[in-house]
């Protein structure tokens, strides 16, 4: 019996190619299973969609790398629905279907947390980026599907490009849930931090900045990473964040975003499969496996 199954998906399984992108993912990994390896744990590893894994087999498994669920989400709701029944998710099958649908913000909004503003248009809406765009009072907008990962389909629009956008925002929300969104001028300055916590405690922070004239921070387009030391606001505002869940996720990442007079907003809560830059704190690994051993 296996007693913990580390969770990726098939491009990140025993590939044939190994990036330097990839590397980094497979290091992560290794660091992970060591540090449950130390606390005497079985570990495994394998891909969510592994038609041959016998997932009754393992006391828990834990999201990591799964970064395609998106592409393959109908597949990954029927694995899921499956899984939780012959395993303990971590973080759990709750968590996991609140968090992966950005309508999640609405909830934590309404928690008291300051969230991004968000416009949810529904699939299939008649309202026009315009018609949003002068409702909310915002002038330039950013994009993004409500079910997406890694700036999935996800766009920039000045004010004075909105009505050549329509056609795009149209079609997006023909097969999907789109958020709205003011664009915040400070990303692009200064970036966006992301904050990690374990087992309810802070463990340590990176700054994410885009590449010059982008505005999206992700290294698949060319953003950079950096260490970063948070102020007691920014680690009490994540604390809280995690505080307003549903129930207490085992580890995840707040990432956060300030406006032009420095308030603190959360722009997006990765409690499922979010990277979590152990590679640059490795002795972070073993505050996750601690967390994990309680539990089993």
């Amino acid at each position: 019996m296996t007693d913990v199954t580390l969770l990726t998906c098939q491009a990140y399984y025993k590939p044939d190619k190994i990036t330097p992108y990839i590397q980094n993912i497979l290091f992560e990994e290794q660091l992970l299973k060591s540090a449950l390896e130390k606390h005497g744990l079985i570990v495994d590893i394998t891909y969510w969609d592994n038609p041959s894994y016998d997932w009754s087999k393992t006391k828990s498994v834990i999201f990591r790398t799964i970064w395609d669920y998106f592409e393959k989400f109908e597949e990954f709701l029927r694995w899921l629905d499956k899984a939780k029944c012959q395993t303990q998710l971590i973080n759990s099958y709750e968590l996991v279907k609140w968090n992966i649908d950005k309508h999640y913000l609405k909830d934590l909004s309404q928690s008291g947390i300051r969230t991004v503003p968000t416009y949810f248009a529904h699939q299939h809406t008649k309202e026009t980026l315009s018609d949003i765009s002068k409702k909310m009072e915002w002038d330039d907008l950013v994009i993004k599907p409500a079910i997406s990962a890694a700036a999935f389909q996800t766009f920039k629009i000045l004010n004075d490009q909105i009505n050549d956008k329509e056609e795009l925002f149209q079609n997006l929300t023909i097969n999907r849930d789109m958020l709205v969104q003011p664009f915040f001028e400070t990303v692009s300055k200064f970036g966006e931090a992301s904050l990690m916590i374990f087992d309810g405690k802070f463990s340590h922070a990176i700054l994410k900045k885009a590449k010059k004239g982008d505005f999206r921070v992700q290294d698949d387009f060319g953003g950079t990473v950096h260490d970063y030391s948070p102020s007691t606001e920014e680690v009490e505002f994540a604390l809280k964040v995690f505080k307003a869940c549903k129930s207490a996720p085992l580890y995840g990442r707040v990432d956060i975003v300030w406006d032009q007079e420095k308030n603190i907003y959360l722009s997006e809560l990765e409690i499922i499969e979010p990277e979590l830059w152990i590679r640059n704190y490795p002795k972070s690994a073993e505050s996750i496996a601690e967390a994990i051993k309680k539990i089993l």
